[in-house]
């Protein structure tokens, strides 16, 4: 709740709150977020504050909506690594609907995109990937 003299909070600070109550396991995978309308209330923000705090943790993999439950703590993964090669280019987008169906993509979870020199591209969603560089050995 925000008091007078307080700072009021905004989404990010919000999202950086119910973040630490994953991390700290004090809300666990499969476990419920508080609904928005309860996160409004308890913290004194706006509604589309507490919207757009979820969306960050949706954005960032920690969390996902799941059809008549709501929003429940993913369970976490360790990320795969994908070497990227001299002369790929790596970039991220949305997946569309298709996509995120096919690479069973959460919503709000971007797509990393290695773009390869023949231009043929490969697709990994960035919740569960990591990209590294592969190693240039001098001659």
């Amino acid at each position: 709740m925000i008091y007078p003299g307080q700072e009021p909070v905004g989404y990010q600070d919000l999202a950086a709150i119910l973040r630490e109550r994953v991390t700290s396991g004090q809300l666990r995978p499969g476990d419920r977020l508080p609904s928005e309308r309860d996160l409004s209330q308890t913290y004194g923000v706006a509604a589309m504050t507490a919207r757009a705090a979820v969306k960050q943790l949706r954005a960032e993999g920690l969390v996902e909506a799941v059809r008549g439950r709501g929003v429940v703590v993913r369970e976490s993964v360790e990320p795969e690594e994908v070497v990227v090669d001299l002369g790929d280019w790596v970039s991220a987008r949305s997946p569309t609907p298709q996509e995120r169906r096919d690479y069973g993509v959460p919503e709000g979870v971007p797509l990393l995109v290695i773009a390869h020199p023949d231009g043929l591209q490969d697709l990994y969603p960035a919740d569960r990937y990591r990209v590294t560089f592969a190693q240039v050995r001098p001659d």
